[in-house]
């Protein structure tokens, strides 16, 4: 009985160091290595194609893209055509032409695992090259006889000035959601600041394509686009985990 009493002791006391050298790490760290799609994001503005199909004075598209850089910065893009017809007070004028917009974005969004939606800002430079159609306009009458509201129409061939461009920079704050997989949808609102405008000498732009409303004594200008989009995938990389994600791994 000894015996066996002094070989159990001996078994207990080695099973005891062992376990001394090999501890149990109750709190092991995550050691999965996170990575995010990156690639090039491309698509459409729904709100020029719902104008074009609501509206009988406006046709447009747009195409959109962004191309990431980082985990946070975006290369971004827009390229559009635009035609419209507005009547003032005492003119009906028709512009048309063509813009494009290169900058960045940068996502202030902290996505967890999995995730690769954003709240950007961003900003644009701009670049637009349109024509302007004056169609009819009105003087005003002095004497009034023969029309007593103050203005008359004038009865003239519609009057083209080409050649017109302009150049501004855009401020932009916008989102983009995942729907589905690769699948985003994006809205966004720009303010533009006009630097340059090249008009005619007998009649201002007074509206620029992807610039929108030209107004007097005032070099901005505000708008939006509603976006579809699809992400191309071209390669993954490691994600940066957060501050949050790390003191819950730890």
């Amino acid at each position: 009985m000894l015996r066996y009493s002094i070989s159990l002791f001996f078994m207990t006391c080695f099973f005891w160091g062992w376990s001394q050298e090999n501890t149990i790490d109750l709190n092991p760290k995550d050691t999965v290595v996170y990575k995010q799609p990156y690639g090039i994001r491309f698509g459409i503005d729904l709100s020029r194609l719902a104008t074009t199909f609501l509206n009988d004075q406006y046709t447009g598209f747009e195409i959109v893209g962004d191309y990431r850089l980082s985990q946070k910065f975006y290369a971004a893009a827009e390229l559009g055509n635009e035609k419209k017809t507005k009547q003032e007070d005492v003119l009906n004028f028709t512009t048309s032409g063509s813009y494009i917009k290169l900058g960045f974005d940068f996502n202030t969004y902290e996505n967890w695992y999995g995730m690769n939606n954003s709240i950007h800002i961003g900003s644009r430079l701009a670049f637009s090259s349109f024509s302007q159609t004056l169609n009819s306009y009105s003087i005003f009458e002095r004497s009034r006889y023969w029309n007593p509201d103050g203005f008359f129409p004038i009865d003239s061939d519609p009057i083209e000035f080409n050649g017109l461009s302009a150049v501004w920079i855009e401020f932009v704050l916008g989102t983009k959601v995942a729907l589905f997989s690769n699948i985003y949808m994006g809205a966004s609102l720009r303010l533009g600041l006009l630097l340059s405008n090249t008009e005619s000498e007998i009649f201002p732009n007074l509206w620029i394509p992807g610039f929108n409303k030209v107004t007097d004594n005032s070099n901005f200008g505000v708008g939006f686009n509603y976006t579809l989009t699809y992400l191309l995938p071209l390669y993954k990389k490691a994600r940066k985990p957060m501050e949050k994600e790390v003191k819950t791994l730890e």
